[in-house]
């Protein structure tokens, strides 16, 4: 992605790239969706990823989002941490991911809540975790049957 200029009047995800924010900046710019938080399978000979509609126990279905952020990595050691770093290697992610939308070069949709003020905007808009029949993860589920298109 190429540089951008600062334009004081404009918000810091049109003027920033994601490497370029602050930790608090890049956290807000996750729009909460919870889909990140969806169990992928990995094919071991195509290496194409697949969703499935099951989450972890800390995922609350209502919200989409973790209950337990600050400890996902220890109490799910599987949990993949986002960071700017690894911008390049989150293709995993939904397209709709926010990350992903900006590292595109493209504007954040309406319905995210920087744009529209409002955290409950995203589940309104019918995206993310709440707009899916999830399964709560028990530790006993055979995942292929639990395939979902990528959302």
């Amino acid at each position: 992605m190429s540089e951008k200029f600062t334009n004081s009047s404009a918000p810091f995800w049109e003027t920033k790239t994601l490497q370029q924010m602050t930790q608090g900046e890049w956290e807000s710019i996750c729009d909460g969706c919870g889909l990140c938080c969806l169990t992928k399978l990995q094919d071991d000979d195509t290496e194409e990823i697949v969703y499935t509609c099951v989450v972890c126990a800390y995922s609350d279905i209502t919200t989409g989002q973790c209950r337990d952020y600050a400890h996902r990595s220890v109490n799910v050691p599987s949990c993949v941490q986002l960071t700017q770093e690894g911008i390049e290697q989150f293709d995993w992610l939904p397209d709709t991911c926010s990350y992903r939308v900006l590292h595109r070069g493209q504007s954040l949709p309406n319905w995210h809540p920087l744009i529209s003020g409002d955290a409950r905007s995203v589940g309104k808009a019918g995206v993310g975790l709440t707009a899916i029949a999830v399964v709560i993860d028990n530790g006993k589920l055979d995942y292929e049957d639990y395939l979902i298109p990528k959302p």
